[in-house]
């Protein structure tokens, strides 16, 4: 049906055979569904990103039904203010100041037994893991810290004291292991 090889060029696409002057939340949810087919739900834009493309190709944009759509999507990530910038990664002392918030956050989701917030929080640390394993040195020993994290949270605290008396954590990172506590 639609003959566009690239995702802007289906949205340009599918909006143009709409054959609308004015884009609200029909056609962005017709756009979205149509891109999510063709792409994958990972593909699809935010409203408010498909409506400043299509207010680019000359588009009257119906504001506040973009607006609404916008808002009402945003209600259903509740995670993400918890989640924003959880784990920084930058430098070991960074990491292990992220891996205590992942803690603490950890807790009062076990506590309000949140399953959903316990699994994007495993997510995020396994994702990071994974990403670290093959960097540098120190990315290496991180991708050890959240290894340790997420098989036994309970005991990360007295490991990586532990870990930060080992020999090979000295001769490694020596001053640059102090992890500023």
């Amino acid at each position: 049906m639609y003959e566009s090889r690239n995702k802007v060029d289906l949205i340009i696409e599918v909006w143009e055979k709409l054959d609308c002057e004015s884009v609200g939340r029909i056609e962005l949810e017709a756009i979205e569904a149509t891109v999510r087919e063709r792409f994958g739900n990972a593909a699809v834009d935010s409203p408010m990103i498909l409506a400043r493309m299509l207010a680019d190709e000359g588009a009257e944009l119906r504001h506040s039904e973009i607006m609404e759509l916008y808002v009402e999507r945003a209600s259903d990530r509740p995670y993400d203010a918890a989640f924003l910038n959880i784990l920084d990664t930058s430098s070991m002392q960074k990491a292990f100041a992220s891996i205590r918030r992942m803690e603490n956050l950890r807790r009062k989701f076990a506590a309000d037994k949140d399953r959903e917030g316990m699994r994007q929080l495993r997510e995020i640390a396994m994702t990071a893991k994974k990403e670290l394993s093959a960097g540098t040195a120190e990315e290496k020993e991180v991708s050890e810290w959240l290894t340790i994290w997420l098989g036994s949270p309970e005991v990360f605290e007295n490991w990586i004291k532990l870990r930060r008396g080992a020999p090979d954590y000295i001769s490694k990172f020596g001053d640059a292991g102090d992890l500023g506590e």
